[in-house]
């Protein structure tokens, strides 16, 4: 399995014929419902036999690829691999011995629509978090979800369903409504029991606590209150996961809150929210950038077991009007969609090596030039990598509905996903 990167004058066709692939498999692969693809963009070769190319290297190949260039002469002993030629059939090693986890978000739709798209994720999945319960200052959960229809599917498909519990109000993620229930003991011992009795009643195999905003002075109650949990859901056999914002250090005031050493000491498993460097209310730039993930997790293994760690990666990006002008928003857009908005006004994507991230400019029918930054199949692969790297538990992504295509196929490339 490699990337091609589309040169101009490439068209399906050609890259069909160029790698001895089907029109038809090259779509399916790259969810592409439209042929007129654009220079930069990232195609996924579903093959592991690559045909060399005019220019090719065997370093360039590796690079495509993703695999060592050691275990690509490996992978060929009977090839003289130092004189390649156009048209040589070089094969590419299998390096999904990774075992690894997955633990992504599902936002409940209808039953019907639940069962078809779980049942679709399953495959290359371990856990699905699904989103989401919200309580009030006095710890009751204030509202209920038709899930036992995705709670169902999910287990039906050896894969663990967990209830996402969140600081969700009508105006967003409030550090208020976590202040007042982490301050009051009454409060925080209500909202655990009505959270396991919400797991027990339903069926749950766990549950995973996203608390945004969390204030620096109530880090330790914060940790108390995931303690306090865990010693309740242990006992009955079900895990306790966290969603944790991205930190490089103990040094950035609004994430104090988070206290990453006592979290991991306390949770079975840790996701860490890697993406919104740059965001919907920032200036234009790469959503997760991979020198920030790098330090975020080389920040991580300091105070927690790598294999408690869960690289959470994102389906998005975001799509902004140029020139910036500070206190616009600018929308997300999925990465499917990104690129589709690419091909639709046919602008060339870029790729920034120091991020590690694809990005381009387009100019819309009011005339508006955008500028959007997002993930591809080239971006992804890196992430894997760190995973693979720094011996992390699994990879995980917010969220599944909004669609990646390469995604199923470029985690059978580098891990074998773990099941229940």
């Amino acid at each position: 399995m490699f990337i091609h990167i589309v040169q101009p004058g490439d068209t399906l066709f050609s890259i069909s014929n160029r790698y001895d692939y089907s029109i038809s498999q090259l779509r399916m692969v790259n969810g592409l419902e439209q042929t007129n693809i654009v220079p930069g963009q990232a195609l996924l070769i579903a093959l592991y036999v690559y045909t060399v190319q005019p220019g090719d290297t065997l370093t360039s190949i590796a690079k495509k690829a993703y695999v060592p260039l050691e275990q690509l002469r490996t992978a060929n002993p009977s090839l003289n691999l130092d004189v390649l030629k156009p048209g040589m059939k070089i094969r590419i090693p299998d390096i999904s011995n990774y075992v690894a986890g997955t633990l992504s978000y599902y936002a409940i739709r209808t039953p019907e629509l639940d069962r078809t798209l779980i049942n679709d994720f399953a495959p290359y999945s371990s856990s699905i978090s699904l989103f989401e319960y919200h309580f009030a200052p006095n710890g009751d959960i204030v509202n209920d979800l038709n899930d036992l229809t995705a709670i169902e599917t999910t287990w039906r498909n050896r894969v663990t369903p967990l209830v996402t519990i969140t600081n969700l109000t009508s105006e967003g993620f409030s550090s208020d409504l976590a202040h007042q229930v982490l301050n009051n003991p009454t409060a925080r011992t209500n909202l655990v029991n009505n959270i396991f009795y919400l797991v027990s009643r339903k069926g749950y195999g766990g549950v995973n606590i996203d608390f945004e905003r969390v204030r620096a002075e109530d880090r330790d109650l914060f940790t108390g209150f995931l303690r306090q949990l865990r010693d309740r859901l242990k006992p009955a056999g079900r895990v306790l996961t966290i969603a944790v914002p991205a930190k490089t250090s103990e040094d950035i005031p609004w994430l104090r809150g988070y206290d990453y050493g006592g979290i991991g000491a306390v949770v079975d498993y840790m996701f860490i929210m890697a993406y919104d460097w740059y965001h919907s209310g920032s200036e234009p730039g790469p959503v997760a950038p991979i020198t920030e993930v790098r330090k975020t997790i080389q920040f991580a293994i300091k105070s927690v077991p790598r294999r408690k760690i869960i690289l959470g990666v994102p389906l998005y990006g975001y799509d902004w009007l140029i020139p910036y002008t500070p206190g616009t928003v600018a929308p997300g857009i999925s990465n499917q969609k990104a690129v589709e908005t690419a091909m639709r006004y046919q602008s060339p994507i870029q790729y920034s090596e120091e991020y590690e991230s694809p990005f381009f400019q387009y100019r819309d029918e009011q005339g508006r030039t955008h500028e959007v930054w997002f993930e591809d199949s080239r971006s992804m692969s890196a992430k894997m990598i760190l995973v693979r790297e720094f011996g992390l538990q699994a990879i995980g992504a917010w969220q599944l509905t909004l669609g990646f295509a390469q995604g199923p196929w470029l985690l059978r490339k580098f891990f074998t996903i773990r099941k229940v």
